[in-house]
């Protein structure tokens, strides 16, 4: 569990960092990296507790990382 935690945290970070290096977002690195973390965290207690997801740890960081970045800007912008 706790390889699996700290695997998604850091493939979260370059998720985060590389969307923002890239231009894919528009967040700011800190906001993007943290968006990107949330979502994967939360993504892994899920599939933790339900078993919902995919059998990859790694995918499902990357997955869930990217829907994450994909969600929360889109929700709060105007």
């Amino acid at each position: 569990m706790f390889f699996t935690l700290f695997g998604t945290l850091v493939i979260a970070g370059v998720v985060g960092y590389a969307s923002e290096r890239s231009g894919w977002t528009k967040n700011g690195y800190l906001q993007s990296i943290i968006i990107c973390i949330g979502g994967a965290v939360l993504f892994l207690f899920v599939r933790k507790m339900f078993g919902i997801g995919f059998h990859s740890p790694g995918l499902n960081a990357i997955l869930s990382s990217v829907g994450a970045l994909v969600i929360v800007p889109f929700h709060w912008r105007k």
